[in-house]
């Protein structure tokens, strides 16, 4: 397979070069979970049946992704951006100094988030479930836990979003748009994989 070629812009100016680091399903993944989550929230009491289809979906989707993290794509699986907790403050703290390097896949703080957002919406989709069994129907903490997970998944996502802001200021890179076309500045000397 060729790489694709590389076209100077309107100015005449080459482009830095580009590679693939998010493959479809991550991509496909990400977007749905997003529009998933916010159509959840907004509907919560209100829309019962649309809600629990949306919480169901989320579930596959999550269960999806774990079993992605173990076989699929490299930048995709957990091996490659699962990192003990001390790497993690580490990474943290060279960020709060703007000097953490910049990582083609997720950076070590990006995997911890990953790991904590699907933990979080597990337990989202889990008590869900639970409240429409006739086990736990109508159980008051089996709800304060599923609200109390919801708004605290709100607050990591807030921190997430922060987190893609300060790397993409950090390294000079949209990661939003990465996130979209699955494509990142071709690394440098100072990179890491």
């Amino acid at each position: 397979m060729s790489a694709e070629p590389v076209r100077p812009d309107a100015g005449g100016a080459m482009p830095p070069a580009t590679v693939k680091v998010w493959d479809p399903f991550v991509r496909v993944f990400h977007w749905s979970l997003v529009a998933l989550f916010v159509f959840a929230f907004l509907t919560g009491d209100e829309w019962q049946g649309p809600h629990e289809i949306a919480g169901y979906v989320i579930a596959g989707l999550v269960a999806a992704r774990v079993i992605w993290g173990l076989v699929g794509s490299r930048n995709a699986r957990f091996a490659s951006f699962v990192r003990s907790p001390a790497e993690v403050i580490r990474f943290l703290g060279k960020t709060a100094r703007f000097s953490a390097p910049r990582h083609l896949g997720h950076n070590p703080a990006g995997g911890a988030m990953i790991l904590v957002l699907l933990v979080a919406i597990g337990a989202i989709a889990t008590t869900g479930y639970m409240m429409t069994t006739d086990a736990y129907w109508g159980v008051r903490w089996v709800k304060e836990a599923h609200e109390a997970v919801v708004y605290s998944t709100l607050g990591l996502v807030a921190l997430h979003v922060a987190g893609v802001v300060l790397a993409s200021v950090e390294h000079r890179e949209n990661l939003v748009r990465a996130m979209f076309t699955g494509r990142k500045r071709a690394p440098g000397p100072d990179d890491l994989a």
